[in-house]
Formats: structure tokens, sequence, C-alpha cells
């Protein structure tokens, strides 16, 4: 199982960032419905993806908490 987050969407493909700075890219239609840029997404050892909820929230906390930081 891995876990990354969707970097971005290019026409039909999703490119997911992985730990390290790895990407691959997957069809659109291989995620699940409402999938956006900037959600966790878990791989599941069948190649099944699935979203992590817990892990989306906690990285927007942590980017509006470095907002805010810089901001300040």
């Amino acid at each position: 199982m891995e876990r990354g987050f969707i970097d971005r969407f290019e026409g039909e493909l999703a490119v997911i960032e992985f730990e390290g700075g790895q990407f691959r890219e997957v069809r659109r239609d291989e995620l699940p419905a409402g999938a956006s840029a900037g959600d966790a997404v878990i791989v599941q050892n069948d190649g099944r993806l699935s979203l992590d909820p817990e892990a989306t929230a906690a990285r927007k906390r942590e980017v509006q908490r470095l907002m805010d930081e810089l901001f300040e």
C-alpha cells in the first residue's frame, strides 16, 4: 500500500506525488468520484485507489498554518 497526493490533472490523467518526489500518472477515471487536486490517496496492493480524507484535512491545515506564518 502506498500513499500520495493528487498533484494536478493533465487532461484525462491525474498526476500523483509520492514520498521522495516520485510521480505517477493514472487515468482520471481510476480515481474515486469527487477526487480533486490536493486530495490524499491510498494505492491499495491490487492497484485500486481510495481517498484518505483525514490525511487530506491534515495537509490542508498544515498548508494554511504555513501561509498564515508567511503572511503575518
